[in-house]
């Protein structure tokens, strides 16, 4: 009986064990996010395996004016997400001009007239990401120091 009781604790301690490895979903050696084939823009990279969602997302083409805000879901850890954009989107001459950290993630780029936010939103293991991309603002210049009347 002491030898039953014995192997059922050993069986018991190693599903244990197997249980609390998977819980962890990310390692620390996180791999690097490939970029997906499917674009709405060729100069914003998005990871492989997140799905757009065509409910939530928008897109504005004229005259060399873009404007979009897409939104897209899959699987990845946000670190995972940060160095994705950190590193693809300086490839297409974006400028990373700073990334906040707040539960979420919001990555601000810009480049010669446009912008692009990209913020993160995790929930467990999934990831919402949303583009948002447009024209910069246009800085004007005062002309007159007389207010105008």
């Amino acid at each position: 009986m002491k030898k039953v009781l014995v192997f059922i604790l050993c069986i018991l301690s190693l599903a244990g064990c197997a249980s609390s490895q998977k819980r962890d979903t990310f390692s620390k050696e996180e791999t690097a996010l490939e970029p997906s084939a499917m674009v709405k823009f060729m100069d914003v990279p998005v990871p492989s395996g997140f799905k757009l969602q065509p409910l939530d997302s928008y897109t504005f083409e004229s005259s060399g004016v873009r404007v979009a805000v897409l939104r897209y879901q899959g699987k990845a850890s946000p670190d995972q997400v940060v160095n994705f954009y950190k590193t693809q989107m300086a490839m297409y001459n974006w400028n990373l001009l700073n990334v906040v950290e707040y539960g979420q993630r919001l990555l601000n780029f810009d480049r010669e007239g446009e912008s692009c936010i990209v913020n993160l939103l995790p929930k467990g293991n999934n990831i919402t990401i949303t583009v948002s991309l447009g024209p910069k603002s246009q800085v004007y210049r005062k002309t007159s120091k007389e207010p105008v009347k």
